[in-house]
């Protein structure tokens, strides 16, 4: 779909649902930052950095935690949004009923499995967290935690490698200062 009236409507319908259900939501950083910041800074880096011009993926970045992290429910993304945004949604949400070692560890097996465009996505999601926790970290967070992320992380966009070049040379400078900051003294 080429980005025109429909598309940019589409997109902003996204923005609208993503905020309606992450209304109550924050994020875990010191200054506890609405929720809705997250998806799209998915989405803006998805289209700055990665070039990312297919609408359905950067609907699908504006919503990519709206089945993990709200009520909102499979039908209601595909009846507003579509299947391929559903889909791939659905790629990059993990089974919340899972223990979250199970979950962290599905990540890395399946990084290599899931379509490009998920794959992208997953790396813009990785980009963000990581800035999140080296720059405005959670505050209970320990440097051994943000370090195990960081670990964590680099391990599952290993999986992702050939999605999107751009992407992933971001994502390994903001792994690099990351690793530099959690070092400082």
């Amino acid at each position: 779909m080429p980005v025109d009236d429909e598309s940019i409507g589409l997109l902003l319908q996204a923005i609208t649902f993503a905020a309606s259900k992450h209304r109550d939501q924050r994020r875990k950083d010191s200054h506890a930052s609405p929720y809705i910041n997250h998806p799209l800074q998915v989405a803006e880096l998805l289209w700055r950095v990665g070039q990312v011009r297919d609408p359905h993926i950067l609907v699908a970045a504006v919503l990519h935690d709206t089945l993990e992290d709200t009520h909102t429910t499979p039908n209601e993304l595909e009846e507003g949004f579509g299947p391929q945004v559903l889909a791939l949604v659905q790629e990059v949400s993990d089974d919340k009923r899972l223990p979250k070692a199970v979950r962290k560890r599905l990540q890395i097996e399946n990084a290599s499995r899931i379509t490009l465009p998920a794959q992208a996505l997953k790396i813009a999601d990785k980009i963000c967290n990581i800035r999140d926790i080296t720059h405005n970290p959670p505050v209970d967070w320990s440097p051994e935690r943000k370090q195990e992320y960081l670990d964590w992380a680099s391990q599952v966009v290993n999986g992702l490698r050939g999605a999107n070049s751009r992407l992933e040379a971001l994502f390994d400078q903001e792994l690099a200062e990351g690793r530099r900051i959690l070092q400082e003294p």
